[in-house]
């Protein structure tokens, strides 16, 4: 019988506990702090480039870069991955350029890729309706007899909406090697949790499933890491999917275009940002003597300096043809359109 794991509503930690992880040495304790740093640097420039009118209307991750570094990092590069808008960038831990990414929150079609080529599907931004499809990827690969498994994003507004639960119970059902892993940061845009929910957690969810479900500080990269490994050793052992509810506070607006004044607790915010992912992954490796002044400036200056390219490089490329907005709708366009848009 399926349940929810480890001492029920409790928050599974690691750098709190000061704990090791088990085949976890210093190399790979460094690289999940480089990754984490790509993104949060990438999300910072993409923010600066936005108010700068570089970019469109962009969906920000400010701390949720633990969620996002420590799940990828436990897949196989032949593992998929299924993003939601706020996992645009989780690409680049595959080796996706800036670029691409950056082309894609332009609106530019050099900003769409082949997901065979890095196993990252296209960015889903309707809510949940990504989910049917991870599940039936991994219901493939296990019909197939290969490997890998897949992971699909999303938040805590998507375990309402349907497509979630028919992903969800499809994967339970046909035991495919899926990941749910919920980044749930207590907003979905300005509904609250409690709002969403009359569940005491999330993770219960996965029980009307038959699948089991953890809760996991989403702050905690290497708690994050250490759940997600687990769940892709059952996914590969034939057990079936796994729900991970990854809890964080979302302490930036949802996007762009949105402004949470309106109904946050600022003082909350102030709270939650002192003890933000990447500051308090920092302040472990430090301990650990892993972290120098030295390698910290050069890990910055090269996430830097890569954003300072992707934007080059994105902004060089020429300026797309309107009609291919109308290649694949059209066999000849409507004359409001040929005349008005096309000219």
């Amino acid at each position: 019988m399926a349940q929810v794991a480890h001492g029920e509503h409790e928050l599974r930690r690691v750098i709190d506990e000061d704990r090791e992880l088990d085949g976890v040495g210093e190399q790979e304790l460094v690289e999940l702090y480089r990754s984490m740093v790509l993104l949060r640097t990438y999300d910072e420039r993409s923010l600066v480039y936005h108010r700068q009118g570089r970019i469109g209307t962009y969906a920000i991750f400010w701390n949720h870069e633990a969620m996002q570094v420590g799940s990828a990092h436990a897949l196989e590069d032949g593992d998929w991955i299924f993003p939601s808008y706020r996992e645009s960038a989780i690409g680049l831990l595959r080796g996706m350029p800036p670029a691409t990414v950056l082309h894609w929150w332009r609106g530019h079609p050099a900003g769409w890729w082949n997901p065979a080529d890095y196993n990252v599907a296209s960015i889903c931004v309707p809510i949940a309706t990504h989910v049917p499809h991870a599940a039936g990827l991994a219901w493939g690969k296990k019909l197939k007899g290969e490997r890998a498994c897949a992971i699909v994003y999303f938040g805590d507004g998507a375990t309402s909406e349907g497509a979630f639960h028919e992903g969800a119970n499809f994967a339970g059902v046909m035991r495919a090697p899926l990941i749910l892993f919920c980044n749930n940061n207590q907003w979905a845009i300005s509904t609250p949790l409690e709002a969403q929910t009359h569940a005491e957690a999330l993770a219960d969810k996965a029980v009307g499933y038959g699948i089991p479900g953890v809760r996991v500080d989403g702050g905690d990269v290497l708690a994050v890491y250490e759940a997600t490994r687990e769940a892709v050793e059952r996914a590969r052992g034939g057990d079936g999917p796994t729900f991970i509810e990854a809890v964080t506070y979302r302490v930036a607006p949802h996007a762009t275009a949105d402004d949470p004044r309106a109904y946050v607790d600022l003082e909350r915010i102030e709270q939650e940002k002192q003890n933000e992912c990447l500051g308090r992954y920092e302040r472990y490796l430090r301990r650990l003597g892993m972290l120098g002044d030295e390698l910290e400036v050069e890990i910055k200056a090269a996430a830097v300096e890569a954003m300072r390219k992707g934007i080059a490089d994105a902004e060089a490329e020429p300026e797309p043809d309107p009609g291919l907005l109308f290649d694949n709708a059209y066999v000849d366009p409507p004359p409001n359109l040929r005349e008005g848009w096309l000219g």
